[in-house]
């Protein structure tokens, strides 16, 4: 199910669709070795269900990013791109949509305010709306920067994620060490490319 607008929340499972995914999360740990007759264990489908529900909570949306303010602008202009923001490290987890494993990184993000500005919470519940589903890291940092263009309407957006992949940790390859970089550049970030390296640098990732 996929919520088609910001207004839009997620149905909440009822007691009989949790009950029948326990007994298939049940069928399936048995099959591949766990004790559900352990006292460690017998909870764990119980658990496991409800830690999927609690990952992909971004699917509710957040109606706290709605929340906008006019910028304050002391002798500068107004159609000049004269101040960017940096945030960051914001800490996301989500869940891989190709094997429904996690992937943990942090998200850091560049504007070139206009005529609006939000708090700078609203930058982490953005980044969490968006990470807080079945998903993958290109499409959250694309999702981030269309949010921010749909709200704020700045001047640039820049959104720069990074994030260790448990679907190449502990299966296939089993690479440990790697770390998948994405980086999202709208506006004037596409055209001036000494704003990128000024992000980069106030981001402290330019090393």
């Amino acid at each position: 199910m996929k919520p088609s607008s910001i207004s839009e929340r997620r149905t909440p499972l009822s007691a009989p669709e949790r009950e029948r995914f326990e007994r298939y999360m049940a069928e399936i740990f048995g099959r591949l070795g766990m004790d559900l007759n352990s006292e460690p264990c017998k909870r764990t489908p119980r658990r496991w269900v409800q830690g999927l529900v609690d990952m992909t909570e971004g699917y509710n949306g957040d109606p706290n990013i709605e929340v906008v303010f006019e910028r304050e602008c002391v002798k500068c202009a107004k159609d000049i791109p004269t101040v960017q923001i940096v945030e960051g490290p914001i800490e996301f987890a989500s869940l891989c949509e190709h094997h429904a494993l996690p992937f943990m990184g942090q998200a850091y993000i560049g504007c070139l305010r206009h005529e609006k500005i939000i708090g700078l919470s609203k930058f982490t519940r953005i980044v969490r709306k968006y990470a807080r589903r079945f998903t993958v890291q290109e499409r959250i940092a694309q999702e981030v920067a269309n949010e921010l263009e749909r709200i704020i309407e700045p001047h640039g957006v820049i959104v720069h994620l990074r994030a260790h992949h448990s679907c190449t940790q502990c299966r296939g390859v089993r690479e440990m060490g790697a770390l998948t970089r994405t980086i999202e550049r709208r506006g004037e970030y596409v055209s001036n490319h000494q704003l990128v390296v000024e992000f980069m640098i106030l981001a402290g990732l330019n090393h």
